[in-house]
């Protein structure tokens, strides 16, 4: 397992979880993952990605919502669970993200080259 599997993994359990709207999708617009999360997902094809684009959507987001939610990207977490990336719907865990967890999320975005989903 690499340095940066193991940042992922250590930050993706410090991020409180919630329940979201179900079938909302107001918050899975185009988004920039790390290699390490963009090989967690599934393959899409360039014309899937394009399209998504176009709609101002994540490939990901299908009829039923995201059909990668287990393995969605950290910035897809942090929507809902921090003041900066509120929920539209105003939806929120019970607490909010650690302050410090929320910092080493935004270093490791600032460390880590990140790609167009």
């Amino acid at each position: 397992m690499t340095r940066n599997s193991q940042k992922i993994r250590f930050l993706r359990r410090h991020i409180p979880e919630f329940e979201c709207v179900p079938g909302c999708h107001d918050c899975c617009g185009p988004i920039t993952a790390s290699s390490e999360e963009m090989a967690r997902l599934p393959e899409k094809s360039e014309a899937e990605r394009s399209a998504a684009l176009v709609a101002l959507n994540c490939p990901n987001l299908g009829e039923n919502g995201c059909q990668a939610y287990a393995e969605r990207p950290l910035i897809c977490r942090l929507f809902g669970t921090s003041p900066k990336l509120v929920c539209p719907n105003g939806k929120r865990p019970e607490v909010m993200i650690d302050p410090r967890i929320e910092q080493q999320i935004y270093r490791y975005f600032a460390e880590n080259r990140h790609v167009l989903l």
